[in-house]
């Protein structure tokens, strides 16, 4: 193994190699399945765009926290490896090194949204807007 340093570019590129990423619409069908999809977006990005109704909101520097089956601070949500977990971020970059992060910890079936939450909103897919307060 090279101790070369790798570019950020780089790095995405080798992250996304391993991972089954998948579209707006195929989300969209995946959580109708029973996956999760976990917002990864902070706060503010939220606040502006909205939300995925029936998301897991979880901070990115809570992810691997929330999410590992096994961890002591796991969401409800996180019930084994085999949960199929879509993570959104807002394009679809952060999401894929999230999503890679979550394979070593063995969920095997976590993948990202390819565009992320921009690209889920342009393809036209529910969102609960800012301020709607309505589940």
């Amino acid at each position: 193994m090279s101790n070369d340093p790798v570019g950020i570019d780089e790095l995405l590129e080798q992250v996304r190699d391993g991972l089954d990423r998948i579209g707006p619409r195929d989300a969209f069908d995946a959580a109708a399945e029973g996956a999760l999809l976990v917002d990864i977006r902070y706060a503010a990005l939220r606040e502006r765009d909205g939300l995925i109704p029936g998301a897991l909101v979880v901070e990115r520097n809570e992810l691997e926290w929330r999410l590992d089956p096994r961890g002591s601070h796991r969401a409800p949500e996180a019930t084994d490896h085999d949960l199929r977990v879509v993570v959104i971020c807002n394009e679809g970059y952060a999401s894929s090194l999230a999503a890679a992060s979550l394979r070593q910890l063995g969920l095997h079936r976590a993948t990202d949204l390819v565009g992320g939450f921009q690209a889920w909103r342009s393809a036209g897919l529910p969102v609960r807007e800012p301020g709607d307060t309505t589940a």
